[in-house]
């Protein structure tokens, strides 16, 4: 009887990869067994991300080489695939925020979002979806996770040189460096993270 063998977690992009880069296809054929693997893997990806480090929201299909428009994303009620995500509409109304990204943990990054957004996306099925006025929460994760799929990095939006810092100095002086922004990402414990000497 054969041995089942457990497959080794997918591999993340770090930042200097070719592939965080580059423009992402559209997905296509819903039903294709390539489709479905890839939306696998990507989930599989982001839970073990979560496992091991006791947080992380979402990871878009570039990030573990996968070359389409999906992103999985668990907002604490499991996992799902947003497939094709545009985004439709964006308030006015902007915020600031320090940034972390999976590709290069140990980094944080001051950007600017959008504090609401509108999202035109498929589901795993390929249906049509809608979401309104999407909350600043997740609003900014969906913008981050867009941006991915277009080549674009946390890095290429801060606001100026003093806005991409060591996520250990970050930690050391959080108060202060959230004294400087608009919004902190919640529930953020990042002590697991491995540490850059």
């Amino acid at each position: 009887m054969p041995v089942a063998r457990e497959t080794s977690p997918e591999e993340i992009l770090l930042l200097g990869h070719p592939d965080l880069r580059k423009v992402c296809a559209p997905v296509g054929d819903f039903k294709s067994p390539e489709f479905r693997a890839e939306g696998r893997r990507l989930i599989g990806a982001l839970e073990h991300f979560r496992a091991t480090y006791g947080f992380g929201r979402a990871i878009a299909a570039p990030q573990i080489g996968i070359l389409k428009r999906l992103i999985a994303m668990n907002l604490g009620k499991g996992p799902f695939l947003i497939t094709n995500p545009e985004l439709s509409g964006e308030s006015r109304e902007r915020f600031t925020l320090w940034d972390d990204c999976m590709s290069f943990p140990w980094l944080m990054v001051r950007v600017e979002r959008h504090r609401h957004v509108d999202l035109d996306y498929r589901d795993e099925a390929g249906k049509p979806q809608k979401w309104s006025k999407v909350e600043q929460a997740v609003s900014e994760l969906l913008q981050h996770e867009v941006d991915h799929l277009n080549g674009v990095l946390a890095v290429d939006r801060a606001l100026d040189r003093e806005s991409i810092i060591a996520r250990k100095i970050y930690e050391e002086r959080k108060a202060f460096f959230d004294s400087q922004v608009d919004y902190a990402i919640k529930n953020r414990d990042s002590s697991r993270f491995p540490r850059l000497s």
